[in-house]
């Protein structure tokens, strides 16, 4: 994997709930995946975070961790997405 492919996209929506952030910066980190880059917001009730994460000291499949993270959202209650960075990209470009 080079260094361009291990970047990922990950994005938190939903309801704000005690320890959103700590449940999935900490599965992050126990999957050895770094956190690069991390924008959060919340807008009334509502929870919102970017994540850029660098994967490339990870033993975990790709796919392995979009499920993994699906998992988690559902315990918290809230979306949480997993996309590669060239793939953002081009699904976000102008």
């Amino acid at each position: 994997m080079n260094n361009k492919e291990s970047k990922a996209i990950i994005t938190v929506v939903g309801k704000d709930t005690i320890g959103i952030i700590a449940k999935v910066c900490t599965y992050l980190a126990n999957n050895h995946i770094n956190v690069l880059d991390i924008s959060q917001t919340i807008v009334r009730e509502y929870f919102n975070m970017m994540m850029i994460v660098d994967m490339k000291d990870t033993n975990l499949e790709f796919s392995d961790c979009i499920a993994q993270l699906d998992q988690i959202g559902e315990e918290l209650g809230v979306s949480i997405k997993c996309q590669r960075e060239e793939i953002f990209t081009k699904m976000h470009r102008i």
